[in-house]
């Protein structure tokens, strides 16, 4: 028990950069407050003394915000950020190392008794107000991305974003930053998956560049077998696609 609450401690100076002092966070962290009252009141539920474990529970999501019921599996060094709207139901599993943000909740999609709430393996992170419903399992090291609505099984290391939430192809992502940076475009905070029509824009325009430029990679190759210099062509269709953002962005 008493490893336990030091792990818990310990864990927030690895992800909470305000933290200070082991006093600070033992007296000030609703989301370390919740944890140690659930190993409490889960170890009565295992008792089978459920009413007593629910009381528990309850009295801690009045203190912190935090609503766990005592049926919940949760693993060690567990780290709940700032806390207050989480909700985690009774047949939710948390493993090891996992980071959830507010409002985070571990829902269930029916009343039928036995398995209904999720399963988040090892070193899994959760993004503020994010959703994740059902008896779905969220693979190792994945991401959920804030306010995403997750339903279905998440792979190891992926990263879900969305309403319903979608796998992001995180090797499209890194050919269109790679393409970004070398036509000199900074898209700095600017994801795919935002909303914002500017932003939307801006990636389709990178997407057709980035099939420009493969064409013309490929015509390059084919004229530099014939003998012709290319290297001017290159510079033209470059100049080209700058001139092409600038006017659609201005």
């Amino acid at each position: 028990m008493f490893s336990h609450i030091k792990e818990d401690i310990s864990v927030v100076f690895e992800r909470d950069p305000a933290a200070r002092t082991r006093w600070e966070i033992l007296t000030t962290y609703p989301g370390v407050h919740a944890l140690l009252i659930h190993r409490l009141s889960h170890w009565i539920w295992q008792h089978r003394f459920y009413w007593i474990a629910r009381l528990c529970s309850h009295i801690a999501r009045w203190l912190t915000g935090i609503e766990i019921h005592p049926g919940a599996v949760i693993g060690r060094r567990v780290f709940i950020d700032h806390g207050m709207g989480v909700v985690i139901g009774e047949t939710a599993v948390i493993g090891n190392d996992c980071t959830l943000y507010h409002g985070v909740t571990l829902g269930g999609t029916s009343w039928n008794k036995g398995k209904r709430h999720p399963t988040l393996l090892e070193g899994v992170v959760i993004g503020a107000g994010a959703k994740v419903l059902g008896p779905i399992t969220i693979g190792t090291k994945a991401k959920i991305g804030s306010n995403a609505v997750v339903v279905k099984d998440v792979p190891d290391e992926a990263t879900a974003v969305g309403i319903p939430a979608r796998i992001v192809d995180q090797d499209k992502n890194r050919q269109q930053d790679s393409m970004a940076e070398k036509i000199g475009f900074s898209a700095y905070a600017v994801s795919d998956n935002m909303n914002d029509p500017m932003t939307k824009v801006v990636h389709t325009l990178l997407a057709h560049i980035e099939r420009q430029d493969a064409q013309l990679q490929e015509v390059m190759q084919q004229l530099a077998k014939l003998g012709a210099d290319v290297e001017t062509d290159a510079e033209v269709g470059q100049a080209f696609d700058l001139n092409y953002i600038n006017k659609i962005v201005d």
